[in-house]
Order: C-alpha cells, then structure tokens, then sequence
C-alpha cells in the first residue's frame, strides 16, 4: 500500500484524515487485510504513519519524487521470497471492498499484471503485479519513465473492464479515492449518512 505522495491536492497528509472513527491508512490496511496478506505500507523517507498492526511491515521509498513505480519497487523488494503477487493500493481508498481485490487476483491468470480499467482509464494503483515485474520497473525508474502505463506497454497485462468488477463491486467503489478537501467532505458525510 502506498502512502508517500505529496498529497498537494488535499493539503495534507491523507493517511490521517479520519474517517468513519479511524484514519484513513489504518482503515484501508484493515479492509485490505481481509483480502490479502501480509500487508506491507510503503511511505516517503520521513514520513510520520498512524499506529498500524504490528504484523504491518513499513518500508521507505529510496528516492523523493518519483511517483508509484518507486513504492512499488521497494514493496516488491521487500516481498521477495515472502509472496508471488501483490495487490498495490493507495491509502485513500476508504470505499475498499475486499471482493473487489479477490476478483483482481482470481482474474491474473498467467499475466504479469492485471489492471482495471474504467472509462479509458487505467488504476495502477488496484492492480495486481506479480514480483517478476520489478526488473521492468527498475528499467523504467532509471530511464525516467515514471508512469505505470509504461510498465503495463512492457509486460504481459491483463486490463480488466467494469462488467468482470460489477457483481462484487457494482458501483467500483473500490476506484474511489479522495484527493480534495471537497471529496474527503463528501466521502465522510457519504459515512455519516449510512
């Protein structure tokens, strides 16, 4: 789970906003966690964490700046030898459903990544990556091509649209994130309403 970007949209860190009696990174762990195992956060250099489960490995980006393919890399460091596949998720998803992650790996098949895509875009950030990608990720980090669709143009990928996502994750909620001050108000309210 990466937790290291700038958050400049929102203003401030977002793995502690709270939300619906908890911060939004221990939220998500804990939604992640009834999907997957173990759970590893990736957080910038110096960045403060909520308290998180003691079985929750932290690791550091090595680098500032470089957007997800630098997390993903140190959590797939990390994993190797631990698992075979890996669920990345941003720490603003406080929608998560489980499902939602269990349907993605069950749809991998023999590809190296499945992503879902919706309305023309990619989420790289609820996608599934198998370790034996980091080689191309660590090609791309050093040939500055920062973006995840260059690693998905350079490794067997499974793109996955909305009607294999609608039975367990029929309004993909599971995509939602919140970068803004308007939609953090809103998912909060979307939790004190329900």
């Amino acid at each position: 789970m990466l937790c290291g970007g700038q958050s400049k949209r929102m203003g401030q860190s977002k793995a502690w906003l709270p939300i619906a009696g908890e911060f939004m990174l221990p939220r998500v762990v804990r939604l992640l966690g009834q999907a997957v195992q173990p759970i590893v956060v990736v957080a910038a250099l110096q960045q403060e964490v909520p308290p998180l489960p003691a079985d929750v490995a932290i690791v550091r980006d090595k680098k500032r700046d470089r957007g997800p393919l630098e997390g993903l890399t140190a959590g797939l460091t990390y994993l190797t030898g631990k698992v075979d596949t890996v669920y990345l998720s941003s720490c603003d998803v406080p929608f998560l459903v489980p499902a939602f992650v269990r349907r993605l790996i069950e749809l991998l098949g023999d590809y190296s990544i499945c992503v879902p895509q919706v309305d023309g875009r990619h989420h790289p950030l609820a996608a599934v990556y198998r370790l034996e990608v980091v080689d191309a990720v660590h090609r791309l980090l050093a040939e500055n091509r920062l973006r995840p669709v260059f690693l998905f143009e350079n490794v067997a990928t499974r793109v996955v649209g909305k009607s294999e996502l609608a039975d367990v994750d029929p309004t993909l909620q599971s995509l939602r994130n919140v970068n803004t001050p308007e939609e953090y108000q809103a998912a909060v309210r979307e939790f004190i309403e329900n």
